[in-house]
């Protein structure tokens, strides 16, 4: 199998990476999480305009791309620069549910997210739900010709700069069916919608959402009534390739910044990386980051295959990632020794993102866990 990109894709990858080494560094970043926006709208505008946007949706959603290899190649330069823009929620959580499942009028949004006018986020995750997709407690009823909406999402990621919210309501069924959950799209100026920013661990903006009797047309339903599992499965899947992609840009950079301070760093009259103890720690490391590659490259390639080929090899490279990620942020601190956790040395930074990543869309536990669930599944 041959798994060089495509000229097209190398040309956006040449191009992506050279903005990021251009315009984009720690103090770029520091300065958009502590803006009021939790990112550059300048950078956002140019990324849309380099057509990285584009890039993660198909040629039939108005973009040029929108395969899993597509979203590595986007999603590998960002976590080389540890950008910040919200492409992991707007355009590939909840873009690809209004693509997946949207009619004419949904769709139409798409164009907004591809150039970079709308934000739009998927909210579903809720306090107690612990990364179980089936678990909504959040409530629709039918309301005449409208839907009434109840509920708290927690972790909406750029849910207080979005325009446009997709929401997971329960509209049949019991607190953890997989059936009867539907989704909505909400647009943020909707009376009895309250939305509260606050920054991760990594610094990352996200909000919690309040829908206090917040009543929707019949045209905000997004797919079929009772079926809004299978579009969070697959919005989630692609935002779970997108995470392990990001994580091995930084692991990428967290390994050349430590091989680079191990050959300058001076001890005992000689570089501390030819100490035979260490250069066997950081032999570890490269291994266990080519691990990572290959299952990430295995989960792309299954992104378009059947979906329990397709859910296995996503929670595999998730677990490979939460366990090499933190293993790479721990090691690579380690062997810069104190000056490894101060502020101002963007090693720190990357170290928290990779934390970070084990922790969004699924832990390493629960993907660990859903693997050996799906691998006792009943066969199609």
């Amino acid at each position: 199998m041959n798994f060089e990109h495509s000229a097209e894709r190398r040309m956006l990858a040449d191009s992506l990476n050279r903005f990021i080494a251009q315009q984009y560094n720690l103090e770029k970043r520091q300065q958009s999480l502590q803006s009021g926006q939790g990112f550059d709208p300048e950078i956002w505008r140019q990324l849309a305009e380099l057509g990285v946007i584009g890039a993660l949706f198909s040629e039939a959603d108005g973009g040029f791309g929108g395969a899993g290899f597509d979203l590595i190649l986007v999603f590998e330069a960002m976590g080389r620069g540890l950008l910040v823009e919200p492409l992991l929620g707007s355009a590939v959580l909840a873009g690809s549910a209004i693509a997946s499942a949207g009619d004419a009028a949904h769709r139409a949004q798409l164009a907004s997210i591809i150039d970079g006018n709308l934000i739009a986020a998927l909210a579903h995750d809720e306090p107690d739900s612990h990364y179980e997709l089936n678990r909504v407690a959040c409530r629709a009823e039918a309301d005449g010709a409208s839907w009434r909406l109840n509920g708290i999402k927690s972790l909406v990621l750029h849910g207080e700069q979005a325009g446009l919210l997709v929401v997971s309501a329960r509209t049949a069924g019991a607190l953890d069916d997989s059936r009867g959950i539907s989704m909505f799209l909400v647009p943020t100026d909707t009376p009895g919608l309250a939305v509260q920013g606050y920054a991760t661990v990594d610094g990352g903006p996200v909000a919690q959402v309040r829908l206090n009797n917040v009543i929707l047309p019949g045209h905000a339903l997004l797919g079929t009534l009772h079926q809004g599992h299978a579009i969070l499965e697959q919005a989630i899947g692609r935002g779970v390739l997108a995470l392990c992609a990001e994580a091995l840009g930084a692991m990428e950079t967290a390994k050349l910044a430590t091989l680079d301070y191990l050959r300058t760093r001076q001890q005992f009259g000689r570089p501390i990386g030819s100490f035979q103890a260490l250069q066997h720690r950081m032999a570890v490391l490269l291994l266990e980051i080519e691990q990572a590659r290959s299952s990430v490259i295995n989960a792309a390639a299954a992104l378009d295959a059947d979906r329990l080929t397709r859910e296995r090899a996503l929670s595999a490279a998730k677990v490979s990632i939460g366990r090499i990620g933190t293993l790479v942020a721990q090691e690579s601190i380690q062997l810069h020794g104190g000056i490894g956790m101060t502020w101002e040395l963007p090693l720190a930074h990357f170290a928290k993102r990779l934390v970070m990543i084990d922790h969004q869309l699924g832990d390493e536990d629960h993907h660990l866990q859903r693997y050996i669930a799906l691998g006792t599944a009943p066969s199609p």
